[in-house]
């Protein structure tokens, strides 16, 4: 018996076949292709869609027109962005291990996936400073939080990840000091951003660990100043429990409802996002020998946060559901639509 019958290694493919230097392109059997492709066009679809409904929403129904929604409407935004500009290239690298859009492209790229990603954090972090004010200090939550106030939030939100962002990647100071590595692993059609150990543990407590620690903190405060106000309300003699009280009965709840549900994104925001930072951190330190597969699916786990978060308006938010059926069903064509309510005012 001839031995190449017993032995038939499987040939390299390579992401460019008449290219030198290419990289071998991964070789996946077809439920695999089959089953990432489902997973990551139903993603990419499902948070494309369900962000612009947000945005569409909120833009469009004047009700919805108020600070805390400002903000919700720009983090729709950034997560719209995520899933149009940066998913779908993402996808293909990621079943290929492949990059076809050239160096130039991959730069651009890696820039605004990591932005949109601290923009999505800068965003929640302001919004748990906007619900501090609503529930620890109402009474002068509408002097704070004022229109000037947001846009000087959103300025902040958007502006210093990009200047960040964009600033690291084409200065190539994350490479500093292991640029042996870089070029021993560098071929035609890698798209990779490495991090020396420097600037992995200072990109990763900029962008997530030091906000994240600064929105953990204020929502436990929150959560302790709106049971303080629950057992105030309780211990009230039901003689007493006048207009004004069932006022500020209805409105703390509402607010408190409002918080959790804010508290609900950024802990999914978190759930989704640590895997991939803490990863970012260890892989510098342990001479860069995380699997490739890990890597993409620790990062597509962050993604899919931007999937999660309509879901979580949808389930927590009865106005999104009416603006929802509104849009579904026509109404929103409709010249007094905009003015429609879509939830009762305070008594």
């Amino acid at each position: 018996m001839n031995s190449s019958t017993l032995w038939s290694p499987q040939k390299v493919q390579y992401c460019f076949d008449f290219v030198n230097n290419s990289c071998p392109r991964k070789v996946r059997s077809t439920i695999s292709l089959w089953t990432m492709y489902i997973f990551m066009v139903g993603a990419t679809v499902v948070t494309i869609g369900g962000n612009m409904l947000v945005i569409i929403s909120i833009a469009h129904f004047k009700q919805l027109h108020s600070p805390t929604n400002f903000l919700i409407c720009s983090l729709a935004t950034a997560d719209f962005l995520l899933s149009f500009l940066v998913m779908p290239y993402s996808m293909i690298r990621s079943v290929d291990s492949c990059w076809y859009f050239g160096d130039l492209f991959c730069k651009l790229h890696t820039s605004f996936d990591i932005m949109l990603c601290t923009t999505s954090i800068f965003h929640l972090c302001f919004i748990s400073v906007d619900r501090y004010y609503a529930v620890c200090d109402p009474l002068h939550y509408v002097t704070k939080i004022t229109i000037p106030v947001i846009l000087i939030f959103l300025l902040i939100s958007w502006v210093v990840p990009f200047l960040f962002t964009f600033g690291l990647v084409f200065s190539e100071f994350n490479v500093n000091g292991i640029e042996e590595y870089v070029a021993s692993i560098a071929c035609n059609g890698l798209c990779a951003f490495i991090l020396n150990k420097l600037w992995a543990v200072v990109a990763s407590l900029l962008t997530f660990f030091l906000p994240g620690t600064v929105m953990l903190g204020i929502y436990v405060h929150i959560f302790t100043v709106a049971k303080k106000h629950t057992r105030q309300i309780a211990k009230i003699p039901s003689t007493v429990k006048c207009v004004s009280v069932m006022k500020k009965t209805i409105s703390t709840n509402k607010e408190s409802k409002a918080t959790k549900t804010l508290s609900i994104v950024m802990g999914v925001f978190l759930f989704c996002w640590l895997p991939f930072f803490m990863l970012i951190i260890a892989d510098p330190f342990f001479n860069f020998s995380a699997p490739e597969d890990l890597y993409n699916a620790f990062n597509w786990l962050g993604y899919f946060n931007s999937t999660c978060n309509p879901v979580i308006y949808a389930l927590f938010y009865s106005w999104f559901r009416k603006a929802l059926k509104m849009i579904v069903t026509g109404r929103i064509f409709r010249p007094d639509s905009s003015t429609l309510t879509l939830f009762p005012t305070d008594i």
